[in-house]
């Protein structure tokens, strides 16, 4: 089967293209929501569904930005070229387009002092740096170090951006007053922002999937998440998001304590006996 697999991507070589386009889709999904969130502008519409939509088209893209690093592997793609593009995509995608939204949610309050214009525009570029220079950091350790872990150093960005687009979403839902939102999401954007550059740990979502075939009650817990989403998709998925963002702070504290920092020493170890003959 797997002899047929290599003759398969030798006679179509195309199919190594396909990770490419899949990073393209995901920066064109930040540039649509950049474009989208722009609508409001124009006079006698509703803000809260335009910046809604806006965002579940960022949402969107954590898709493509799954399926090509998964292609990537599949078709034995895996290049320095395709490491790059992706992270450049994320920046459009997962860095500028979030920070975009929130900036333009200001703007359209209108009884907003120019103080807090200043306010929200430094929390948006607070949270473009840090994602700048998470994504080129992790690019640094890609390209020179090469080993795998089932823990990022810091929150990935699509986590950060699926924050500021979780509570953006719930506000449209909820129908609230935009005062109420632009009180509370700059200020959570700047934090996410250094949450990408801190050294607090975070599961590897991608990793976890693939050890529920080894779990029953993994098995189970994703079982009951999906059925859970099939039912009340945008609340559920809004609180998944929060839920993750918030288990990284959450175990650095528990960490402090004894019995968790024992734990989490073991933890180190294993994962570097693990990792022995990793490096290239």
């Amino acid at each position: 089967m797997r002899k047929q697999f290599k003759t398969m991507l030798e006679n179509n070589k195309w199919l190594k293209a396909v990770p490419t386009i899949l990073t393209i889709c995901n920066s064109l999904c930040g540039f649509a929501a950049i474009l989208y969130t722009l609508n409001v502008y124009e006079g006698g519409k509703d803000h809260a569904p335009v910046f809604a939509i806006s965002c579940w088209i960022i949402l969107a893209a954590m898709i493509f930005d799954a399926l090509d690093g998964l292609t990537a592997r599949i078709f034995n793609a895996a290049s320095m070229h395709g490491l790059n593009m992706d992270s450049l995509a994320d920046m459009v995608t997962f860095g500028l387009a979030p920070a975009v939204v929130v900036a333009i949610m200001a703007h359209c309050l209108r009884d907003l002092k120019q103080p807090g214009y200043y306010f929200v525009w430094t929390m948006c570029a607070v949270y473009i740096g840090c994602a700048a220079y998470r994504l080129a950091t992790y690019n640094v350790h890609a390209i020179f170090e090469r080993k795998k872990s089932d823990l990022f150093t810091g929150l990935p960005s699509p986590g950060a951006a699926a924050g500021i687009c979780s509570l953006v979403i719930y506000y449209s839902l909820e129908n609230c007053k935009f005062q109420q939102v632009i009180s509370i999401i700059p200020i959570y954007t700047g934090l996410l922002g250094l949450l990408m550059v801190s050294d607090i740990r975070y599961i590897h979502i991608g990793k976890l999937l693939q050890s529920t075939k080894r779990s029953p009650l993994k098995i189970i817990l994703l079982l009951i998440l999906t059925v859970l989403v099939f039912i009340r998709p945008a609340p559920v998925i809004i609180i998944m998001i929060n839920l993750y963002i918030l288990s990284g702070p959450v175990w650095k504290i528990f960490s402090k304590i004894p019995f968790f920092a024992a734990y989490e020493k073991k933890q180190k170890f294993s994962n570097q006996n693990n990792l022995k003959g990793i490096h290239l």
